[in-house]
């Protein structure tokens, strides 16, 4: 039977000399999408809100190949998801958070309903009792199409009703936070300490760090934020040591969760940022064309292969991270396993 995908002495040294060692032996991987590939369709409308590189990745995520893929990633370690859909077909967005509370059931692995800011209270109420599902996570493409992309603010897909009934059960909130200037738009911040404020009760994790994949999407980020006291964030998606570093002197490993983004995690790479703008180096051909997205560059051959996996990349920032600021053992385990077990805990 063939592998989902390749794993080449390249990623074993880099897995057996870097990471499986510092990682703890139980992991709980607080971002994961799981979707079926009938779920989406080729969208008529030209409102583009999202990158396009994510879905040259994987045409569809089941369950199976989420495990799969911690199978040939992680010897050795035992992983835990945490699971929701992709951005799909608004049609379709029923029937995906219908399969993810299905697969939930089945492995026991918990999830999040992908949430549309349409929905009542009483609606979103009534589908995460019914699917069991932790909370919610939502995107901002489903904001009102009459918004300009940057000007949509966190309140236009995640609405104040349906936060009331998050903080009411004490449930999950994973943000992907919008607009171009990232972790350090002033509006984005403001938004995160109205949350905090407002809705003590929900389980806050901030996605990617807030989107600062390059120092330059910092700003004066951490100085506001190091008001918070119960927001979480995880660093998915992300390779940018240096935010790494600057979130853990401000929030402590307490709130650090780690969330890999899969299946784009898969993604063979490695990430550069040029004037604050990230790109994505990735073997030549191995990913279709990749012109469209500036995102994306190819390299040629000598270089591509020296390239390993996305989540390799990711693990090893932080890892650097983590020793730049001398966390211990006991942090380590917290930001992998523990915190994760705490937000996920249910009364």
């Amino acid at each position: 039977m063939k592998s989902l995908f390749e794993v080449n002495e390249i990623d074993h040294e880099f897995y057996e000399k870097r990471l499986r060692d510092w990682m703890p032996d139980k992991i709980i991987d607080i971002h994961t999408h799981v979707w079926l590939k009938r779920f989406r369709e080729k969208s008529k409308n030209k409102l583009t809100r999202t990158v396009s590189w994510p879905s040259m990745v994987a045409a569809e995520n089941p369950v199976e190949h989420l495990i799969e893929t911690y199978k040939l990633m992680f010897p050795g370690k035992t992983v835990t998801p945490l699971m929701f859909t992709t951005i799909v077909s608004e049609n379709k967005l029923d029937a995906a958070n219908d399969y993810v509370a299905r697969v939930s059931h089945k492995t026991k692995y918990p999830a999040l309903i992908f949430s549309h800011p349409r929905w009542s209270s009483a609606e979103l109420a009534d589908k995460i009792k019914a699917g069991k599902f932790l909370g919610a996570k939502s995107y901002l493409s489903l904001a009102p199409s009459c918004l300009p992309t940057n000007e949509i603010r966190i309140f236009d897909f995640f609405s104040h009703h349906q936060l009331e009934v998050l903080n009411k059960h004490s449930l999950v909130m994973m943000l992907h936070i919008p607009r171009n200037d990232r972790l350090r738009d002033p509006v984005n911040l403001a938004q995160l300490l109205e949350i905090e404020e407002r809705y003590p009760d929900i389980k806050l994790i901030v996605a990617h760090v807030g989107r600062a994949y390059c120092p330059e999407d910092i700003g004066n980020s951490f100085k506001v934020l190091a008001k918070t006291r119960k927001m979480c964030f995880d660093f998915s998606a992300n390779t940018n040591s240096e935010t790494f570093r600057r979130l853990l002197e401000t929030v402590g490993p307490k709130r650090v969760l780690f969330g890999s983004d899969l299946p784009i995690l898969r993604m063979r790479m490695r990430r550069i940022c040029e004037n604050g703008f990230y790109v994505n180096l990735v073997p030549k051909g191995l990913y279709g064309d990749v012109s469209t997205d500036n995102h994306m560059r190819e390299v040629k051959e000598q270089e591509a292969e020296k390239l390993t996996f996305f989540m390799y990349e990711e693990l090893d920032a932080f890892r650097r991270a983590a020793h730049a600021v001398k966390l211990k053992r006991a942090d380590i385990e917290d930001v992998f396993y523990n915190n994760a077990r705490r937000l996920l805990t249910t009364k």
